[in-house]
């Protein structure tokens, strides 16, 4: 059992990083106010205010992002790191990060999207992150307020063993029947995908798979989940969780051919990925999925 984190109190610091693209001044000036309505202080890092000189979807170049990421995680005062914004180049700085500082400073680490490959990083290190909205893009934009409240009452109460997850599904989701027990893995499908092959790819052998894309053309989720299936990753999987998949056409039917005749539980239109609601799920927690009730329930507590 993993060591659960301490949940954060009105007053905390919190640190924010940008380890992958960046965001516009006016949306990064909107951060602290944002954290200062729940009670929080952001300390915001260098990349947040950071471009590369030459390729300007990085937040800074890698020496500045990297170093961010190691002085939020070692900075005492700081009680969970959350990522700006995601885009591209989280998976830079992975054969940088030092991991045995990450280990030594754990704390609740918040992002989603490019996000996914530093995930990744951390479930390899038995350390639990969550595949939550950022401060530096969804949490600011207009009508994301309930996005924002549900993620920091999240982060403020404890969860314990057996806390269940039980959201309203999309109208148009779809389940093959069936429960599961694993370790709940994965993030974006094009992130899953690019990191297989590499020390860092999601451990996949009796998980639990959660998987999330946004404009993807069909012929690509096709590509990308035919990809994880050549590589055991659908076979190693003991049940599979879908965000939401917000493509130029409907991918269902796609997803459905790849996934329904495992014989495995499938449940899908769980409310997390780049659509509205995105809600947090504790990715590298061990979990028990319940495809039938629709539900999601930790196994081991994440926060106390």
């Amino acid at each position: 059992m993993k060591r659960p984190y301490r949940r954060l109190r009105p007053g905390d610091h919190v640190g924010v990083i940008a380890p992958a693209g960046p965001s516009a001044p006016e949306r990064v000036a909107l951060v602290e106010p944002l954290f200062a309505r729940f009670g929080l202080r952001a300390r915001l890092y260098p990349s947040c205010h950071a471009r590369h000189p030459q390729h300007d979807f990085l937040a800074g170049d890698d020496d500045v992002r990297l170093a961010d990421v190691h002085a939020a995680f070692a900075d005492a005062e700081v009680a969970a790191v959350f990522c700006l914004r995601g885009g591209w180049g989280s998976a830079r700085l992975l054969d940088r990060i030092d991991r045995t500082l990450l280990r030594a400073n754990a704390k609740p680490f918040i992002g989603f999207s490019d996000i996914t490959a530093l995930h990744a990083l951390l479930a390899r290190e038995d350390l639990v992150g969550f595949h939550a909205p950022m401060p530096g893009s969804n949490l600011v934009l207009d009508g994301k307020e309930d996005d924002a409240r549900a993620l920091f009452d999240l982060l403020m109460q404890p969860l314990p063993a057996g806390h269940c997850f039980a959201p309203p599904l999309a109208a148009d989701a779809w389940r093959v029947p069936g429960r599961a027990s694993g370790t709940l893995v994965g993030g974006n499908l094009s992130l899953v995908a690019a990191l297989l092959g590499t020390p860092w790819a999601w451990p996949t052998e009796g998980t639990i798979v959660f998987l999330e894309d946004v404009s993807e053309a069909l012929y690509r989720v096709d590509r990308l989940l035919t990809q994880l299936r050549l590589a055991g990753v659908l076979a190693g999987a003991r049940g599979f969780l879908l965000g939401s998949f917000t493509e130029d056409a409907d991918p269902s039917a796609l997803l459905h051919e790849h996934l329904a005749d495992l014989g495995k539980p499938v449940l899908t239109g769980w409310p997390a990925g780049h659509a509205t609601p995105n809600r947090a799920l504790p990715l590298g927690a061990q979990v028990t999925l319940d495809a039938d009730a629709g539900t999601l329930t930790l196994d081991e507590a994440v926060l106390k």
